[in-house]
């Protein structure tokens, strides 16, 4: 069945970096929209960036322009989100999902992962 499993949160000073991962199974990441949402305490889950199911094309939210980026590795099934330069409101709950794209428009499907933890603090 269809499974997203993020790994790589955790604690980095303001200005670190991590690196995010989504291992997907049940199929295969080229043949959708792929996408890293956020979600913080008290606040609704966000889009961060997207990357397209042709060409690669991707999609950043204002706040993370500059600082994010998203790639897809075919061979692994997986899909990184590099993280640099992190501030303290980027802190939040990181999570996958594969879903639909035309343009600069992304739609979710029901298919997330359990999350991982981003914490930006010194």
């Amino acid at each position: 069945q269809t499974q997203l499993v993020e790994s790589g949160g955790g604690l980095v000073q303001p200005g670190g970096s991590l690196r995010l991962s989504c291992a997907a199974s049940g199929f295969t990441v080229s043949s959708y929209a792929m996408s890293w949402y956020r979600q913080a305490p008290g606040k609704e889950r966000e889009l961060v960036a997207f990357i397209s199911r042709f060409g690669g094309a991707t999609k950043y939210a204002d706040p993370v322009k500059g600082r994010f980026t998203i790639s897809r590795d075919n061979a692994k099934n997986t899909v990184t989100l590099q993280m640099n330069n992190l501030k303290p409101e980027d802190a939040a709950v990181y999570s996958c999902n594969r879903g639909t794209s035309f343009g600069d428009s992304y739609w979710p499907s029901e298919y997330w992962g359990q999350g991982t933890q981003v914490t930006v603090s010194s």
